[in-house]
C-alpha cells in the first residue's frame, strides 16, 4: 500500500508549476487591461492545480495498466511500481477532476462567465483522454498540442476573461509564452522516456522526432517563450522584466543540448517548471510596477 509521501510523489509536484503559471500570467494580462480580481484568480488556480493533479494520476493509472510504466526512470509510478491498486489511482484522478469541476462551477458563477463552462468540461475530457480510454492521443504524439491548448491558451485566456470579460493581444502573447513552456515540460519528460516508450508502443512526439529532433524542439519552445515577452512589451515595456527568468532555464538548456539522458534529465523537468513560474511571476511584477508608476 502506498504511503502518503508516495501519493504526493505520484501527483508529480514538479509539474504543478505548469498549473499555477497560466493563472499568474493571465492575472497579469487582466491587470494590464484594467482591474484584476484576485478572488477569481485564486479559484482559477485551484481549478488548474486540481486538473493537473488529476491528469497526473490519470496518466499514472492508464500507463500503469498498459504496462508502459514497468521500466520507467524518474518520478514515482504508483501503478507501474505496484505501490497502489489501479482502482485507487483511478479514483484519485476522478476525485481531482470532480473537485476541479465543482470549483470551476463556482468560478464561472462568481465571474458570470458562463462561456467558460463548456471549456471546463472539455478540459476534463481532454485530461482523461491524454492516456486514458481507447486511442489516447498521448500515444499518437499529440500530447504537446493538448498541453499548449489547455495549459497555455485556455488556462491563461480563461483566467483573463473570467476577470475582465474580454480578451487582449497581450493576453494572447502571454498564453503562447506559458503554453510553449508547459509543452517544453512534457517534451523533456518524453525525451527522457524515448527508449521505454518506443519499446512499449507509446508513439509520443519525442519518439517520432528522435533524440536530436526532440532536443531542438525543446529549445525552440524556450525560444518562443522568450520571443513572446518581446511581443507583450509592445503593449507594456515593463513586461520585459520577464526576460530575467532566463537565468532560471540557462543551466537546463546546457544539460538538454549537452546530450544528457535518462535520470540526468529528471532535474530538467523541475527546472523547466520553475522557469515557467518565474517567467509568469516576473511579468506579473512588471505589469504591477507599470500600474504603480503610470
Amino acid at each position: 500500500m502506498a504511503t502518503f509521501g508516495q501519493w504526493v510523489a505520484g501527483a508529480r509536484p514538479r509539474t504543478l508549476f505548469a498549473a499555477v503559471a497560466p493563472v499568474v500570467i493571465g492575472t497579469a494580462a487582466a491587470a494590464q487591461h484594467s482591474e484584476p480580481s484576485y478572488a477569481i484568480a485564486l479559484l482559477a488556480a485551484v481549478v488548474a492545480l486540481s486538473l493537473q493533479v488529476g491528469v497526473n494520476y490519470a496518466n499514472d493509472y492508464s500507463d500503469g495498466i498498459r504496462g508502459t510504466d514497468d521500466s520507467r526512470v524518474g518520478p514515482v509510478r504508483l501503478v507501474g511500481q505496484r505501490l497502489a491498486q489501479p482502482s485507487s489511482v483511478k479514483a484519485a484522478a476522478f476525485l481531482s477532476f470532480g473537485f476541479a469541476a465543482i470549483t470551476g462551477l463556482a468560478l464561472v458563477a462568481l465571474a458570470e462567465a458562463w462561456l467558460l463552462l463548456p471549456l471546463g468540461i472539455l478540459s476534463i475530457i481532454a485530461a482523461w483522454k491524454y492516456t486514458g480510454g481507447e486511442n489516447p492521443y498521448g500515444y499518437l504524439g499529440l500530447g504537446e498540442v493538448f498541453v499548449f491548448v489547455f495549459f497555455g491558451l485556455v488556462a491563461t485566456l480563461g483566467t483573463l476573461y473570467a476577470q475582465v470579460g474580454e480578451l487582449s493581444w497581450f493576453g494572447v502573447a502571454a498564453a503562447v509564452g506559458v503554453g510553449a513552456i508547459a509543452s517544453a515540460i512534457l517534451v523533456v519528460n518524453n525525451l527522457r522516456d524515448i527508449p521505454t516508450d518506443a519499446q512499449s508502443g507509446k508513439h509520443t512526439l519525442a519518439v517520432r522526432l528522435g533524440d536530436a529532433g526532440t532536443r531542438r524542439f525543446w529549445l525552440a519552445l524556450i525560444v518562443v517563450s522568450i520571443l513572446a515577452v518581446g511581443v507583450m512589451a509592445i503593449w507594456d515595456p515593463w513586461a520585459l522584466l520577464g526576460l530575467l527568468s532566463m537565468a532560471a532555464i540557462w543551466r537546463a538548456v546546457q544539460v538538454v543540448m549537452g546530450g544528457a539522458e535518462g535520470r540526468r534529465l529528471v532535474p530538467v523537468l523541475g527546472s523547466t517548471g520553475k522557469y515557467e513560474l518565474v517567467y509568469a511571476v516576473s511579468i506579473f511584477v512588471g505589469i504591477l510596477t507599470s500600474r504603480a508608476l503610470f
